[in-house]
């Protein structure tokens, strides 16, 4: 039976330290297995023909882990994007950065910009990585830039302020996937995911696999989204 996919798909990815807690591994060597699972997932969401995948990488709260933790993984980010992109531009894969780039280290901000610019026309699916990103931080620069450009105050609308946020042109999430068993928000996607369905899993992000992905589907699958109506059922189901 085929499975109805929504169009824009966000992942908390989470658990990576327990993951590598659990094995006698460092922290490190955790999110290195986590990184090696995105490829994994957004090849799944291809195949059921997803347009969106947004996926939590760093959050602006992040920044107060220890700092070898830190430093790891910003290694980390900038070895997957420069090994990665070649082969993600070639399966077609646009990839969007959503959060603040004047914090991240000059060969990061470097190595993000020539991912962005060589896969900007691509189509299959659009990967948006949060990286230095927070929700509410977000929303207030949005703002922000609003004032700035004398928008007057009956102009500022939930339109204008949404084509200011990073997530500009690209709908919101139908679903967000949380693993490893939390079932908070952590400042993702705050203004976006007023109507997403929100899916949680005990498995940690590592283990997370194809099978767990169509666990998460056929649960959005049962979900009736209403968007607040009572007259407009829209079911997700065939």
């Amino acid at each position: 039976m085929s499975i109805e996919v929504p169009t824009h798909v966000a992942v908390i990815m989470d658990g990576n330290g327990r993951w590598a807690e659990l094995r006698g591994l460092s922290r490190p060597q955790g999110h290195q297995a986590g990184t090696e699972n995105v490829r994994r997932i957004i090849r799944a969401l291809v195949e059921k023909g997803v347009s969106y995948l947004t996926m939590y990488a760093f959050s602006t709260e992040n920044w107060d882990r220890p700092d070898y933790e830190v430093r790891a993984l910003m290694e980390l980010m900038g070895r997957s994007i420069e090994s990665e992109t070649p082969e993600l531009h070639g399966e077609g894969v646009r990839i969007r950065h959503l959060g603040r780039m004047d914090r991240l280290p000059a060969s990061l901000r470097d190595a993000i910009e020539r991912s962005v610019e060589l896969t900007r026309n691509n189509t299959t699916i659009t990967l948006s990585v949060a990286f230095d990103y927070g929700g509410r931080e977000e929303i207030v620069a949005a703002a922000r830039r609003l004032i700035t450009a004398g928008t007057l105050p009956e102009d500022v609308t939930e339109q204008a302020l949404a084509a200011e946020l990073y997530t500009a042109g690209m709908p919101d999430p139908d679903l967000i996937i949380r693993t490893a068993g939390e079932m908070r928000m952590s400042n993702f996607l705050l203004w976006q995911s007023a109507y997403a369905e929100y899916y949680s899993t005990a498995t940690l992000w590592p283990d997370f696999d194809e099978g767990e992905l169509d666990t998460a589907l056929a649960e959005y699958q049962r979900r009736q989204r209403r968007f607040g109506r009572i007259d407009a059922v829209t079911p997700s189901r065939p």
